[in-house]
């Protein structure tokens, strides 16, 4: 086989491995965290925002693998035993405060490991259909995901009494730690080259990008705004479902969500959705201008945050789920691959490591923001001002839609701010 059916064949194996693993990121953790630990609102966005150690290291991760000469697929896998061994940790003893820390641990290494994925995605996958594999392997993910979210949840919801988990669920952990254990040997399958040896010695030396890339700059600015608005709410979703009686002034819902219910709101509904839509976003990625293509993807955000904290039934929860999975399959594809259509090919790895490492900022300040704000505004309005935020980064966005597919960088910039 040659690179692209070889990454092709293991990246299908691990999305069934991240599947799992994105149940627990996005659901079951907090969710332990809220019916099992009953952490308070520091903890609980602790949890939320573990993953953005990992982001802010992403510069770092992409300088010290260039130095050392691993492949960037071995390094990735060097990256998933490491968070394995975190979960292992934590589904064998039950500590409130091993928990949180291995959270931590885990997600930084799952999340500090993205820019070298994005490179082996450059290198492997042609331009002309990079979208199209991509979503591919996502509706494999996204199947694993909402299966298990589905089966995850109903057994949770067997092992709840009184509203807490009437047992630590070590088996749910353990089988995080696994998926990590399969996620580690797909890597090591996959070709990949070292990375190329950017100058000078600064580990953060990524982010000259940053100031040379103006075009890049304004992207990663734009992102920042609608970044914030959209995070600030994801960690609360969970809390605004499992925990009710804690927004008695404006929880408007009329029945009292179960587990099953948050699965299949939170997991099983947007996984489904995501699975039908995730090859159109794939193919509108090839195709389309990058900024209309996030745009209507913002606009789908924004709306499905409105909808959801401003529902009184199941109906209007469904709505919100369906209209958020449209949004994140479609930003999944852009939010991963985005930087191949600005990128010099050679530093793909490193506009990643930027990008990720902004997201690392959003991703930690977000929900302490969200669950700061909530304590002060209602729901409601917060999720008002939440699309406020996203609808005008939108706008500034446009402001450089002339360059939209023009900015490849086929000529003289890629050569300016290479090596």
């Amino acid at each position: 086989m040659d690179r692209t059916d070889t990454t092709y064949f293991y990246e299908r194996f691990r999305a069934v491995a991240s599947g799992i693993l994105e149940t627990g990121f996005t659901t079951f953790l907090l969710l332990i965290a809220v019916k099992w630990f009953t952490f308070g609102a520091t903890a609980k966005a602790l949890i939320a925002a573990a993953g953005a150690l990992g982001f802010l290291l992403g510069p770092v991760v992409v300088s010290r693998v260039s130095e050392v000469g691993w492949t960037t697929a071995q390094a990735a896998s060097k990256l998933m035993l490491a968070a394995s061994l975190g979960f292992l940790i934590i589904s064998i003893i039950e500590n409130r405060w091993l928990f949180i820390g291995g959270i931590i641990l885990t997600t930084t290494m799952a999340t500090a490991a993205i820019p070298l994925v994005t490179q082996i995605y450059q290198e492997n996958y042609p331009q002309t259909s990079r979208g199209k594999f991509f979503s591919r392997t996502a509706m494999i993910r996204i199947s694993s995901a909402a299966v298990f979210g589905l089966i995850a949840g109903w057994v949770l919801n067997n092992h709840t009494n009184d509203n807490q988990l009437s047992s630590y669920p070590h088996w749910l952990l353990g089988t995080f730690a696994s998926a990590f254990i399969i996620a580690a040997f797909c890597f090591s399958r996959i070709p990949a080259k070292p990375l190329t040896k950017a100058k000078g010695t600064h580990p953060f030396r990524s982010l000259r990008f940053v100031k040379e890339d103006k075009l890049f700059r304004h992207i990663l600015i734009c992102w920042m705004l609608f970044g914030v608005g959209n995070l600030m709410l994801f960690p609360l979703r969970v809390e605004y479902l499992a925990n009710a009686g804690a927004y008695s002034d404006d929880y408007t819902l009329n029945f009292d969500p179960t587990p099953v219910h948050i699965a299949l709101i939170l997991v099983f509904i947007p996984n489904a959705v995501k699975l039908v839509s995730s090859p159109l976003w794939g193919g509108l990625f090839d195709r389309m201008n990058f900024f209309i293509l996030r745009v209507v993807l913002n606009f789908f955000f924004a709306t499905s945050l409105v909808i959801f904290f401003n529902s009184e039934s199941m109906t209007g929860l469904i709505i919100a789920a369906v209209l958020f999975g449209i949004a994140n399959s479609g930003g999944e594809v852009a939010w991963s691959l985005w930087v191949t259509k600005f990128a010099p090919p050679k530093h793909v790895a490193d506009y990643m490591s930027v990008h990720v490492f902004f997201n690392g900022i959003r991703v930690f300040l977000s929900p302490f923001l969200g669950f700061w704000l909530i304590g002060i505004i209602s729901a409601s309005s917060l999720s008002l001002f939440s699309a406020g935020i996203i609808f005008a980064s939108s706008l500034a966005l446009l402001s450089d839609y002339p360059a939209g597919e023009k900015a490849k960088r086929g000529s003289a910039l890629t050569e300016e701010i290479t090596d």
